[in-house]
């Protein structure tokens, strides 16, 4: 199943802090996601801003698992604590891009 996934990034010092809905429907689920300038350079070199990263990560794990299984509010690298290749499909993703 598919999701429309908004995200709203707003910068905090140095990281970001994003607003993450996933569905549209009733049952839409909303999280807040916090994402290192560190992480942010990284994994995506020359980005002004963490949505497509995020975007692509919720991405990801809506392919694993159902939206209310995952977390309400997290840092982003926690994903790659649950799954391991996150960080190796997050990088193959931008390159396909």
């Amino acid at each position: 199943m598919s999701h429309r996934i908004e995200v709203g990034c707003r910068a905090e010092g140095t990281r970001w802090v994003c607003s993450v809905v996933v569905g549209v429907d009733s049952g839409a689920t909303h999280h807040e996601v916090t994402v290192s300038r560190d992480l942010l350079a990284e994994l995506r070199p020359g980005a002004g801003a963490p949505d497509g990263l995020v975007r692509d990560s919720f991405t990801f794990l809506l392919e694993r698992e159902p939206r209310e299984s995952i977390l309400r509010s997290f840092d982003l690298p926690l994903i790659g604590r649950y799954f391991a290749e996150w960080e190796a499909e997050i990088r193959k993703r931008r390159a396909g891009s």
